[in-house]
C-alpha cells in the first residue's frame, strides 16, 4: 500500500503530553474548550489526561466525555493496578498503558528485568480488557531497546488482547531515515496497529513522525504548537499540512481550523508562537527580500510553497532592509501614493536606514511620514497621496 492509499489516525496528546510543557497548566474550562476544538477540527483520537493524577484531572476527563464530541478518548495509564483502575469511569474507552521497553529504563528506572516487563503486559492488558477498556501498549523508550525484545513484548501485547503500540521516541533520538526503515520492519512483523510517538529534541519530531507514516505506522501522536516535554512533540499543523502537502494524505483534519486551533492553545498554554513557526506563525506568508517580493508580485507561484488560502491567510509584502525599488512601488501604490523609480529608490536608501535603526518592519503610518518628509525636504511633493 503506498503512502497516498494509506489512512492515518492522528491521535493528539495536547492534553496530556502537551500539557507536561514545563510550567503550563490547562485549567478545567480550557481543556474542554481545546478538545471541543480538536474534535471539530476533525482530530479522531484525543488523549485527554492521566486519570492517576487525582480527582480533578478525572473529572476533567468526565467533563470532556460529556461532551458527546463523538470521537475516541484515551487515558494514559502506567501499566500497574492503580493506574488502570483510575481510569475506570473517566468516560475512555481506550487507554495507554506505558512501560519502559529499554534496557536503561527496565533495570534503572524501574529496577526490574525484561522477564519483569513481558509478564506486567500480559497481567495488566487482559485486566484491561476485562474492565472494558480498548488497549494501546505504551514502548516508552521504544528508540533504545533491542529490537528482538520488542518483538517480545508485541507478542506478548498482541496474545493478551491489545489493538495497538506506540513506538515512543522518548528522547527524541532518531531521524527520518532510521525512522522509516524501523517502521516497514515493524510493519511487516506485526499487524497491529503501530502508532509514532515524536519528541523533537533534534528538531525532527515532524520529520520522523512522517517518516512512520510512510514507513507503515496508522497512528501518529501530535500537540497544538509542538507543546510536550522538553523541546515539545510533532506538531499538530506540522502534520496534518506535510501529511496533505508531501503524501497527498488527508487526515481528516481540516487545515482552514488550523490557525484558531494554534491561537486558542497559545492562550491557554501561556506559550507564545513564534512569528516564523511553520504553519501558524504570524510572518510565515511575509516577504521582505527584493527578489521574493518581485517574483510574487510577477506570479504567487514563484515564491510560495503552500498556499495561504488553504490556511485562510494571504501573502503578505513588507518593506525592509532586503527590499527593492519594485517592492516600494507596490507597497505606497497600496497607500494611495503613486512613485516613479527614481522616487522609489531614494525612499528605499531612507527605509533602509530607519528599519535598521527601529529593528521591525514600518508601519504604513510611518512610511507615509518618511515619504512627506524627505519629498517635502526636496521642495514639495512630487507625487500625489490618496486618502
Amino acid at each position: 500500500m503506498t503512502a497516498k492509499q494509506r489512512q492515518v489516525v492522528i491521535n493528539d496528546t495536547t492534553l496530556r503530553d502537551g500539557e507536561q510543557t514545563a510550567g503550563v497548566a490547562f485549567n478545567a474550562d480550557e481543556k474542554v474548550a481545546i478538545a471541543t476544538a480538536l474534535a471539530q477540527a476533525g482530530v479522531a483520537e484525543l488523549e485527554i489526561g492521566i486519570p492517576a493524577m487525582g480527582e480533578a484531572e478525572r473529572d476533567v476527563m468526565r467533563a470532556i466525555a460529556g461532551q458527546g464530541l463523538g470521537i475516541a478518548l484515551m487515558g494514559w495509564c502506567r501499566m500497574c493496578d492503580n493506574d488502570l483502575f483510575s481510569a475506570v469511569d473517566t468516560g475512555v474507552k481506550l487507554v495507554d498503558l506505558s512501560i519502559a521497553a529499554s534496557d536503561q529504563q527496565i533495570r534503572h528506572k524501574l529496577g526490574h528485568d525484561r522477564g519483569w516487563v513481558l509478564a506486567q503486559i500480559d497481567r495488566q492488558v487482559r485486566k484491561a480488557l476485562d474492565l472494558g477498556f480498548e488497549v494501546c501498549l505504551g514502548c516508552e523508550d521504544a528508540s533504545r531497546a533491542d529490537p528482538d525484545f520488542l518483538r517480545q513484548m508485541i507478542d506478548m501485547a498482541a496474545r493478551a488482547g491489545a489493538r495497538r503500540i506506540r513506538y515512543a521516541d522518548t528522547l527524541g533520538l532518531l531521524e527520518p531515515f532510521t525512522v522509516l526503515a524501523r517502521m516497514q520492519a515493524l510493519r511487516s512483523y506485526t499487524d497491529l496497529e503501530i502508532e509514532m510517538h515524536a519528541h523533537d529534541d533534534l528538531g525532527l519530531a515532524t520529520a520522523n513522525t512522517l517518516a512512520a507514516v510512510v514507513g507503515g505506522a496508522s497512528h501518529i501522536n501530535t500537540t497544538v504548537n509542538g507543546l510536550g516535554e522538553r523541546a515539545g512533540n510533532a506538531a499538530l499543523e506540522e502534520s496534518v499540512v506535510g501529511l496533505k502537502q508531501l503524501y497527498g494524505i488527508d487526515s481528516g483534519v481540516d487545515i482552514a481550523q488550523l490557525p484558531a486551533l494554534s491561537a486558542l492553545v497559545e492562550r491557554a498554554s501561556g506559550r507564545a508562537v513564534h512569528c516564523q513557526k511553520s504553519v501558524v506563525g504570524s510572518h510565515v506568508f511575509t516577504h521582505e527580500a527584493g527578489i521574493h517580493t518581485d517574483g510574487l508580485l510577477k506570479d504567487q507561484r514563484n515564491y510560495q510553497g503552500l498556499d495561504p488560502l488553504l490556511l485562510g491567510r494571504h501573502h503578505e509584502l513588507v518593506l525592509g532592509k532586503h527590499s527593492g525599488t519594485h517592492a516600494v512601488i507596490h507597497a505606497y501604490a497600496l497607500l494611495g501614493v503613486q512613485l516613479n523609480r527614481d522616487e522609489a529608490v531614494i525612499l528605499l536608501d531612507a527605509i533602509r536606514q530607519l528599519v535598521t535603526e527601529i529593528k521591525r518592519t514600518p508601519s504604513s503610518t510611518e512610511l507615509l511620514q518618511l515619504h512627506l518628509n524627505i519629498f517635502n525636504a526636496e521642495g514639495g511633493l512630487h507625487c500625489e497621496a490618496g486618502n
